[in-house]
């Protein structure tokens, strides 16, 4: 009888650890995912011609004016962005060879045309109403000198899940941005609703990188002490045919502002400032840290 009560007591004790070892081996499974993903975040933010590469941003007006990171003379006007290249300057614009003066054309918001010159990258854009210059350049320091960032260990408890309410009309929202004096205007879709430990909270969203995929800009009670003081975004996949969506908080990137004073990125609404502790995500840059 003994022996008995012995083996269907190893048996539970085998189940307990066969139990442990999955919840082990997912946990794995999730860092390592996570892992993979930060790496191609930083990839794409450290791009050789990425936002660390920016070397200035130059606000163009009537009065052409050239500058030491790009070539030619640069103005703006009713009909746009306009170049005047010099004897000897050259930009390579959608593969082709261009010299003398050349005329962009208006820019639509949010939008951008890249001009290459040489190893660097000259962006033409529009932004809060104006027509800017940023030149990118590889050799950049704060490129080159680029460490990674620091972030909250990945956790599966900061994978919420929410529900999506869509606006009837998407809602034209104006918001601030990181360039004082200036501001951003999105068709915000819906909200996002979910709860964390038992609080109901609730985010503005934009539309997301892919269609249908959304963005959300926010701070929290973090913001300023761990993380970036601004802003931060997350961006979150389709919504289920139900409104269902997931939330994954361990995905909070950082703003290209977070490195660089050269962006001009828009700060969340403000409805979008949580009041809990978002211990998850990217923190404040090496770059920002005192």
């Amino acid at each position: 009888m003994s022996a008995i009560l012995f083996a269907d007591g190893c048996d539970g004790l085998y189940r307990n650890m066969a139990s442990q070892e999955t919840q082990v081996a997912e946990v794995d499974s999730f860092t390592a995912d996570w892992q993979q993903w930060h790496r191609q975040q930083e990839a794409r933010l450290s791009d050789r011609h990425g936002f660390l590469a920016i070397t200035n941003l130059h606000w163009l007006t009537e009065t052409p004016e050239r500058f030491t990171d790009a070539p030619g003379a640069w103005s703006t006007g009713v009909d746009g962005v306009v170049v005047v290249l010099d004897e000897g300057e050259e930009l390579i614009i959608d593969g082709t060879p261009v010299r003398g003066r050349y005329a962009f054309g208006p820019i639509a918001e949010r939008d951008g045309v890249n001009a290459v010159w040489g190893d660097a990258v000259i962006e033409v854009a529009r932004r809060g109403g104006n027509d800017i210059v940023r030149p990118r350049h590889p050799k950049n320091e704060l490129r080159t000198a680029f460490r990674g960032t620091p972030a909250f260990a990945p956790d599966p408890n900061w994978v919420v899940t929410g529900r999506y309410v869509r606006f009837e009309q998407p809602r034209p929202t104006t918001v601030g941005a990181s360039v004082e004096g200036l501001e951003h205007v999105y068709d915000a879709p819906g909200q996002v609703e979910f709860d964390v430990d038992g609080q109901s909270l609730r985010l503005t969203a934009f539309p997301g990188r892919n269609p249908g995929d959304l963005s959300v800009l926010f701070t929290d009670s973090t913001s300023g002490v761990t993380t970036y003081a601004a802003n931060r975004v997350l961006q979150v996949p389709t919504p289920a045919a139900d409104g269902t969506v997931v939330l994954d908080f361990n995905r909070a990137v950082n703003l290209p502002c977070a490195y660089t004073d050269l962006a001009t990125c828009p700060l969340p609404p403000a409805e979008n400032r949580l009041p809990i502790a978002v211990e998850a995500g990217e923190k404040i840059p090496y770059e920002r840290q005192k």
